[in-house]
């Protein structure tokens, strides 16, 4: 497989960034994958946040324990999504998009660089 490609699939599937540690980019892939950690990190102290809330709801009896009334809680929860987390998933899907997009790039680079056999 071409490091074009092997470096790209490592970005699209496993993380952001791993592709450029493969290339030996250090620099940007740790850029990458802290970017990453940090937004992924936001998000899903968000959600949880958003579920102790709603279980406390439950559990003080402010909201019955009746499947609509908690769809209807999750979605009024879901709903109130502040800006700084829409910020935070399109960071995240941007830096995912850069991860594969550069690798790639840097990839094919790689692959164009004439080999210098030694003498």
């Amino acid at each position: 497989m071409k490091p074009s490609v092997k470096a790209a699939l490592l970005s699209a599937l496993v993380f952001p960034g791993v592709g450029h540690i493969y290339l030996k980019r250090y620099a940007t892939g740790i850029v990458l994958i802290i970017v990453a950690v940090v937004a992924t990190y936001y998000l899903m102290a968000n959600a949880v946040h958003i579920a102790f809330a709603i279980s406390d709801r439950i559990t003080s009896g402010e909201v019955p324990l009746e499947t609509t009334a908690i769809s209807n809680l999750v979605e009024q929860q879901t709903q109130q999504v502040t800006m700084s987390s829409s910020v935070t998933t399109w960071i995240l899907c941007i830096a995912w998009l850069v991860g594969i997009a550069d690798s790639y790039r840097l990839g094919l680079k790689k692959e164009n660089q004439p080999v210098l056999s030694a003498l």
